[in-house]
């Protein structure tokens, strides 16, 4: 009785014990409201009384705030959770049979008991840890990769729209003159007192001016939506920003020197030498699985007349079809291809900041140029503004030397525009200022 009891009180606790080892389900609702914040004050990291933002700031608040890196940092946890998986040792197999004696000679019921394992996971543990491991370092690499990808966006549309707001005065003043100087001309084409080959010139230059304010001002529009879509603002949200940009110090000498040491730094290298190493131990496992199949165990067993007899249980798979050679080769040329992709990646690396260093350093000479040039039209603009209210110019001239300066001006600011955005890729592609990942170059390289 009291043995009885026992076995009543320890089955419900084991029972319990392994309930609680288990997963359980939770439900996980898709929601039906748009995730999108109302203004900048709602948005995660922002300051209450936030003002102007600079570039920096909207950087912070894009690394925060973006939807699409909120779904893509979700994705370390599943590769937290592969790599859990292949760490677990296989689990050993029980086996049993109770035979209750139904006719024939024998005066008890039969019974028998096995415990086996498979040899051959045991065989893969490793490699298959290894594996895991490097592809987990692969999800965080290229986390921090598409990181540096919106960090780039967040730098471009900020400063694009600083430099294109800054400049529209300057396209609205050429387009206010050329205005005025039509509406003068269509009355006087209107009382005859000049020809239609006289306006027309005016006329073009008038539709050229609107353009390009017209231009600008869709361009602006359309800058601040992709930059409030990355920041998961609402489209009618206003960010507002600083005058001038601020961007990380910019020395092309030191980056084309620090070319050499780019794939230990870069998150996109780092993560393809990842997921080679991840390969190369796949190929392991490939080749290791060539090992037939092993399970081994324990029985014991008991026959109708109480005669128990027991000992080691051996099963070999017989490699005579299926030696596992289809995996193998896939795995060696899935390593070929992530080898030649590397390849690929690192040359377009070194290649792309290259080429942008030299287009760099093209745009900053022409820059020199056009300020150069720039105080000499401001003078004239400025001395025929004075002859033209003496009557000492007459007022073709007039506008032409004004729109001149306007000219200048607008192609200072295209190609002030025109650097900074050269300056802001070279940055993401070298990881100026932006978040790097915790992997020395050994780690990276094997994965280990």
């Amino acid at each position: 009785m009291l043995i009885r009891g026992i076995r009543k009180g320890v089955l419900p606790i084991l029972l319990a014990a392994l309930l609680a080892g288990c997963a359980h389900y939770t439900a996980l609702p898709l929601t039906r409201d748009i995730p999108l914040a109302p203004s900048v004050g709602a948005l995660q990291g922002a300051a209450e009384d936030h003002g102007a933002l600079s570039v920096s700031d909207v950087v912070t608040l894009a690394l925060a705030n973006n939807p699409d890196l909120r779904a893509a940092r979700l994705k370390r946890g599943i590769a937290e959770g592969q790599a859990t998986q292949a760490s677990i040792l296989a689990n050993p197999s029980l086996s049993g049979a109770f035979l209750p004696l139904l006719s024939g000679a024998g005066t008890v019921p039969a019974w028998n008991l096995g415990v086996a394992q498979d040899i051959k996971s045991l065989v893969t543990y490793r490699a298959r840890r290894r594996a895991a491991t490097a592809s987990t370092r692969q999800v965080a690499a290229d986390l921090v990769w598409q990181e540096w990808q919106v960090a780039g966006q967040a730098r471009q549309l900020a400063t694009d729209i600083i430099i294109g707001t800054r400049s529209r005065p300057t396209y609205v003043a050429a387009y206010d003159l050329l205005s005025d100087r039509n509406g003068k001309l269509e009355r006087a084409l209107a009382a005859r007192t000049v020809t239609l080959v006289t306006v027309a010139p005016d006329r073009v230059a008038l539709q050229a001016a609107r353009t390009s304010l017209n231009t600008l001002d869709q361009t602006l529009l359309s800058q601040r939506h992709q930059l409030n879509a990355l920041l998961g603002l609402t489209p009618d949200a206003v960010v507002p920003l600083a005058t001038a940009p601020d961007l990380p110090p910019f020395n092309p000498a030191a980056i084309r020197a620090g070319l050499a040491t780019l794939p230990d730094r870069r998150p996109d290298l780092l993560a393809l030498r990842l997921g080679y190493a991840a390969a190369d131990e796949q190929l392991r496992v490939a080749i290791l699985s060539q090992f037939p199949d092993l399970i081994l165990g324990g029985s014991a067993s008991s026959d109708s007349s109480k005669v128990i007899n027991g000992g080691p249980n051996v099963q070999v798979g017989l490699p005579i079809f299926d030696r596992n050679q289809g995996n193998v080769a896939i795995a060696r040329a899935t390593r070929a291809q992530l080898q030649a992709d590397y390849s690929a990646r690192l040359a377009a690396a070194t290649g792309t900041v290259g080429a942008l260093l030299r287009e760099y350093e093209q745009l900053a000479a022409q820059l020199a140029i056009a300020r150069r040039d720039l105080p000499a039209a401001r003078i004239a603009a400025s001395r025929a503004q004075a002859a033209f209210g003496a009557s000492n110019i007459d007022e073709r001239g007039y506008v032409d030397l004004v729109s001149n300066r306007f000219a200048k001006e607008e192609e200072i600011m295209t190609l002030e525009l025109a650097l900074f955005d050269r300056q802001i890729a070279i940055q993401t592609l070298v990881g100026a200022g932006l978040p790097t990942i915790d992997l020395s170059a050994e780690q990276a390289g094997s994965g280990r």
